[in-house]
């Protein structure tokens, strides 16, 4: 009689689990979502930001440093883009890897079939491609703008030497970007459900 009770015990404690890990994977997907709004927000900010002092630096009286005012905007929110971005992707290779395996444990099925859209979104045919337009897209608005703000204020008739250090810096800060962003771009394609 006592192993009765004991498998009830066990079926309580993996029904249990069970909801415990789903609550988790709701409360991550949530979090998930929020971030993959705010990132994309991101890029709009950027560009009402790149608008903003494109403006200024093409009014009559704006300074020829003035065009140093566009890698702070593009910078910032650069950084920010992609932390949100990795943290995105932590999230997710956290559901695949370490949910889903568990889930599945509980449920006696494998892990793709617990959470099969974690994998099967992440395969098949133009992910690489669209993966390396992503990467083009997110050089191109936190990183460009950069390099071409620094290129226009060297050129500019007389570049004040306490600017040219600014610019230097901000170019500096650019490519610490533009290297992160590369290392932060995921080409890897996993269709393999396991």
């Amino acid at each position: 009689m006592s192993r009765v009770p004991d498998a009830v015990d066990d079926q309580e404690r993996r029904a249990a689990r069970r909801e415990v890990l789903l609550l988790e994977y709701e409360v991550l997907k949530a979090e998930q979502k929020a971030r993959i709004i705010a990132r994309d927000h991101l890029m709009y900010a950027t560009l009402a930001g790149l608008v903003s002092v494109l403006v200024v630096v093409f009014t009559a009286e704006a300074s020829a440093g003035t065009v140093l005012l566009l890698p702070p905007v593009c910078l910032v929110l650069g950084w920010t883009y992609l932390a949100n971005d990795q943290k995105i992707s932590a999230a997710g290779r956290y559901l695949r890897d370490g949910l889903a395996p568990r889930l599945a444990d509980l449920t006696g099925t494998r892990p793709g079939e617990v959470l099969g859209w974690e994998w099967a979104h992440r395969g098949g045919p133009g992910r690489g491609a669209a993966k390396t337009l992503q990467l083009a897209v997110d050089l191109v608005m936190f990183v460009v703008p950069t390099v071409v703000a620094v290129v226009l204020h060297w050129t500019a008739a007389a570049p004040g030497r306490g600017l040219s250090l600014v610019a230097a810096a901000e170019l500096a800060a650019a490519a610490v970007l533009a290297v992160r962003i590369v290392l932060a771009a995921d080409f890897a394609s996993e269709r393999r459900t396991p």
